[in-house]
């Protein structure tokens, strides 16, 4: 199996369980609120659908793709926003007809790019086997939010593990969102997934370190966690100050996460 068919399907196996949770809700419950923002299930599942389909016009028709990446770039604040909006208009059980429909659809068209070659994105291009794990990525952190707000316990899985990857990878460029410089010097991170195995990336005798649980990480990369509510720890001020800052994704960071102490669990 080649690493894009293992992305693949752990993309699939993480859609699939958020399919499970949402496809028995009724239409009332899909506009259960899932973020402090407002966003309910609808709005997390038609985000997921319109990626999806943004994702499938970068491959098969890049000319049509760059010409959204010139609406984008006159609203980069409200331009996903409006587009979640939107689909979640659509009535549940057509929206899940064509999320599905969409992941197949994506599915099929990665695997006919050619070798070596870049799919365009809102961000720098992507291979197809980082366009799959950023995928996975928003997958994983919206069943978050979805399994949340519905009182679901959400499994640990090494799925995580791409999560953490993209946060790592991402660490520059969390800094230039913040509009600091990146600092000099790697940073070693070491972190236990759910199944015991260790996580790594940077040189070893890097003079900052961050370690601890790796599905913490992605939690906090993901931004679905405050640094204070992880079991992460950062050794040196160039590791912990990343840490207060990591993303795993492109675009603005958005607002903090809350506390879980500043909750109100009443709303989850």
């Amino acid at each position: 199996m080649s690493l894009l068919d293992e992305v693949l399907a752990d993309l699939e196996a993480e859609s699939a369980q958020l399919d499970g949770w949402v496809s028995p809700l009724d239409a009332e419950a899909w506009r259960t609120v899932t973020t402090p923002e407002g966003w309910t299930i609808s709005h997390q599942i038609g985000h997921l659908h319109w990626t999806d389909l943004a994702s499938h016009l970068a491959i098969t028709d890049p000319a049509a793709f760059a010409e959204t990446l010139k609406i984008a770039a006159l609203n980069p604040e409200g331009y996903v926003d409006e587009g979640a909006e939107e689909m979640s208009q659509v009535p549940p059980a057509e929206m899940l007809t064509r999320w599905r429909e969409g992941r197949s659809a994506l599915q099929a068209a990665l695997r006919t790019v050619p070798d070596g070659e870049k799919i365009g994105w809102y961000g720098p291009p992507m291979s197809p086997v980082s366009m799959v794990t950023a995928r996975l990525m928003e997958t994983w952190a919206h069943s978050h939010d979805v399994a949340e707000a519905l009182g679901i316990p959400v499994p640990q899985t090494s799925r995580a593990k791409h999560v953490a990857h993209i946060g790592v990878r991402a660490r520059g460029f969390a800094h230039l969102v913040h509009g600091e410089p990146v600092p000099d010097g790697d940073v070693r991170v070491e972190l236990t997934g759910p199944d015991g195995d260790l996580w790594t990336w940077g040189a070893e005798d890097a003079p900052d370190r961050v370690t601890g649980s790796g599905y913490d990480f992605a939690l906090l990369v993901s931004r679905r966690r405050h640094v204070d509510d992880v079991n992460v720890s950062a050794e040196g001020d160039n590791a912990a100050h990343w840490l207060s800052i990591a993303q795993a994704f492109a675009g603005l960071p958005g607002n903090d996460p809350l506390r879980l102490s500043e909750r109100d669990l009443s709303e989850r």
